[in-house]
């Protein structure tokens, strides 16, 4: 399987386009780039049954928690005018490339 180069990156604002979560909001908490897949913070909540584990202070039973999504699945929320867009590249006058907003031509980059 091949892995596809994704713009988007940890801690960017992301919402769902598409599955049983659609139009949720939330954080990119981590990038699975293997496997083109994203762990997004409060959306695609799952149930684990999960064993104890004394060792390392882990109490068993039923544990919510996130999985994870495919990339093409989410949109990045611009900063700038707040709406799901694509993103570009552009070059700064001072030399950084920088991912701007195809609505709204503002830098996503800080």
């Amino acid at each position: 399987m091949s892995s596809i180069q994704t713009s988007i990156r940890k801690n960017d604002n992301v919402v769902v386009v598409s599955g049983k979560d659609r139009g949720k909001r939330g954080r990119v908490l981590r990038l699975v780039p293997g496997k083109n897949r994203l762990i997004v913070e409060g959306v695609n909540i799952v149930k684990r049954h999960t064993r104890p584990n004394p060792g390392q202070n882990v109490k068993g039973g039923i544990v919510e928690r996130e999985s994870a999504l495919h990339v093409s699945n989410v949109q990045l929320l611009c900063p700038e005018c707040s709406a799901p867009t694509r993103l570009g590249r552009r070059l700064l006058g001072d030399g950084r490339k920088v991912r701007i907003c195809r609505k709204c031509d503002g830098v996503v980059d800080r």
